[in-house]
């Protein structure tokens, strides 16, 4: 009788000790997170340097980032597409998911200014130095981002509008997917010019800032930033979204060349 007691007694602390490694192991893989970063193309460079700060400090987060316009975006995450945070380079995509319920409106923030420039691939002889210059014979062909779809390609088609000039300019257009698109065109020299945000031109060295956007213009541009409904993660998306306007991210987005809102 007591042996069997004995192996009664064995027998349940091997049953315990196994069912504490399952939990165990259950936690360490729900600690881990993985959050899923949709944002538009132009913050890929300093949002990638950023992440990896925040993934320093947060070892159990795995950012994955899908960088493209922020149209494609918001397209994206209204079919379905998993997103945890949506980072757009307008508030246009935004307000369109906030109106169909697809965000979480109290963690809805801007963060980000930026502007709108002309650039042209470095060296360039076409004495291209304003806006109002497009509309001459002398350019002939002009990149801008699918306005539909490209934020800066929005801002660039206001530009043009507010100058008067849309008209003599929209025959020369050469539609990008998006900012990064039309700054390639512009590198590359397939185009005379090109309208994107400041922060796009300073990444490369192969292109020239020749003129700014009218300032009504440039102060619209905001880069709102929210948690999606159907986050897995909400918690963890408002942590990230603080770190995002931590003084440490500040000073990230004044290198590339953004300006943090104040909230």
């Amino acid at each position: 009788m007591q042996a069997f007691k004995e192996k009664a007694l064995i027998k349940l602390g091997l049953i315990s000790l196994l069912l504490l490694l399952v939990v165990m192991g259950g936690c360490s893989n729900a600690d881990h997170v993985e959050l899923n970063v949709c944002a538009g193309v132009g913050l890929t460079d300093v949002l990638t340097e950023i992440n990896e700060l925040y993934m320093q400090v947060n070892n159990n987060v795995t950012i994955t980032t899908n960088f493209a316009s922020s149209g494609t975006l918001q397209q994206q995450i209204e079919q379905g597409a998993p997103a945890d945070v949506f980072f757009s380079a307008a508030s246009a995509q935004m307000d369109s998911l906030q109106k169909e319920g697809l965000i979480l409106n109290e963690t809805r923030r801007n963060l980000l200014n930026n502007n709108i420039v002309l650039i042209i691939p470095k060296g360039s002889h076409l004495g291209i130095t304003s806006f109002e210059t497009l509309a001459t014979d002398r350019v002939e062909r002009i990149a801008i981002g699918d306005p539909q779809f490209v934020p800066a390609g929005k801002y660039a088609q206001m530009v043009l509008d507010e100058l008067g000039i849309a008209g003599q300019v929209e025959p020369k257009l050469v539609l990008g997917s998006d900012v990064r698109q039309v700054l390639t065109y512009v590198e590359t020299g397939n185009v005379d010019a090109g309208i994107v945000f400041t922060t796009d031109a300073l990444v490369s060295d192969k292109v020239e800032v020749v003129s700014a956007a009218p300032a009504d213009i440039n102060a619209k541009i905001v880069y709102p930033i929210a948690v999606i409904k159907t986050s897995k993660h909400p918690y963890i998306a408002e942590d990230y979204i603080d770190f995002l306007f931590s003084d440490q991210a500040k000073t990230v987005f004044g290198d590339y060349g953004f300006t943090v809102v104040s909230n």
